[in-house]
């Protein structure tokens, strides 16, 4: 399983490259080669590294770590066919890491990521009402268990829309350049990770990738079910050419507007769970 960690690494690198592609392309750009992001990743683990004076050293650096872990973890917990609820636990711990990221350097544009971070925990709302929809449809919250009742029962993309749509909304809030990117927003430069350069910015780069390709991974295996490699690595080329069409399109929203659509989005959701529990 360790093995399949850099592959996918680079695998999430060239998607973010295919996402800024995407995005250029349909608002008149040429854009980046694909490989820019892999580029990116090894010029920052070459250039020089430094800690602000204003910041807390050891938080700053062990940030990094924790960031890469939990999302090794996380890739760990889907391929193996783990619990949901073990992923849910990572989203809340990517939160934290997110939130510590922009407090450990000290910077007023950090600070202002870090409490955007927050705020933006509004985007865990509809994931967990995705794990309760579908609890509520398969009786499991097990990968490998809710992959084999689409074998036998056809995929929940079909069978359970709404909640494929708001795991949709989940991995949209965790795009860059989409309609949630509230940590990342302009005004506040490059937000959480704005001090991060170096060797630091490299470990978070990778990171993100691997918070991408599990996203994806995620959702392709929960709403459509197993697949061999190849149809698995389309289908997450499709999911993630959809978003970058959304976020082309979609006007970057304020901290308020994001974190009042998400909770609409979870009320849909939650009556739909009900419903379909009465009904089931």
């Amino acid at each position: 399983m360790i093995t399949l960690i850099i592959p996918a690494v680079f695998i999430g690198l060239l998607f973010h490259g295919i996402h800024r592609k995407v995005i250029a392309r349909i608002q008149g750009r040429p854009g980046p080669p694909i490989w820019q992001e892999i580029l990116h990743t090894l010029k920052f683990s070459f250039k020089q590294t430094w800690i602000p004076k204003t910041a807390s050293m050891p938080m700053f650096v062990f940030i990094v770590a924790v960031s890469i872990a939990i999302w090794t973890g996380a890739f760990y917990i889907v391929f193996s066919g783990g619990s949901l609820l073990l992923l849910f636990a990572v989203f809340m711990l990517h939160k934290i890491t997110e939130h510590g990221l922009g407090l450990s350097s000290g910077s007023p544009y950090g600070k202002f990521g870090a409490i955007r971070s927050v705020m933006s925990a509004a985007s865990e709302i509809p994931l967990f009402a995705t794990i309760a929809g579908i609890y509520v449809v398969t009786g499991s919250l097990m990968i490998s268990d809710i992959i084999a009742y689409q074998q036998a029962h056809g995929p929940l993309l079909i069978g359970a829309f709404p909640i494929a749509i708001a795991l949709y909304i989940v991995i949209l809030s965790k795009m860059h350049y989409g309609p949630f990117s509230i940590i990342e927003a302009k005004e506040i430069v490059s937000g959480n990770r704005t001090e991060h350069f170096g060797v630091w910015r490299a470990g978070l780069e990778v990171a993100y990738a691997l918070k991408t390709f599990v996203l994806l991974s995620v959702f392709v295996l929960l709403f459509i079910g197993g697949l061999p490699w190849y149809l698995m690595l389309l289908a997450m080329l499709v999911l993630l050419v959809s978003l970058s069409f959304v976020c082309a399109f979609t006007p970057m929203l304020s901290p308020f507007d994001a974190v009042a659509l998400q909770t609409v989005i979870t009320g849909i959701l939650a009556i739909y769970i009900i419903f379909t529990g009465v009904m089931g």
